[in-house]
């Protein structure tokens, strides 16, 4: 399987215990002229936007290490374009989370950072 692919399968298992944890799935893989987010959701009253990063083992590091500054700025202004194209006004509330997957073990940082879109 390509990286893309495996991507895919993991985000999809991610999607699933997001679901168990009470979470709604309102889509996958939003993509727009700036870049992508793995997970849109919401999460009781909160818009969420979600990361998802998959190690199969720690030789390449912890998952959560991967979501560095730099992508968190990406996710962020990636989730403002969302926010203004989908009738999200200012004063919805919105959270950036992670899901980690670490071969067998799932991780789920909730407000994992603040938006950092500037």
């Amino acid at each position: 399987m390509n990286k893309r692919a495996v991507g895919t399968a993991y985000e999809k298992l991610a999607g699933a215990y997001l679901e168990q944890q009470g979470y709604e799935i309102l889509e996958y893989n939003f993509r727009c002229h700036i870049g992508e987010i793995d997970i849109v959701a919401k999460d009781r009253e909160y818009l969420v936007f979600i990361e998802v990063k998959y190690r199969s083992d720690s030789r390449k590091g912890n998952p959560l290490e991967a979501v560095d500054v730099r992508k968190q700025r990406i996710i962020s202004k990636v989730a403002l374009y969302y926010c203004l194209t989908h009738g999200y006004g200012e004063a919805w509330p919105c959270r950036f989370d992670v899901a980690a997957i670490d071969g067998e073990e799932y991780i789920l940082i909730k407000n994992a950072f603040e938006y950092a879109g500037w």
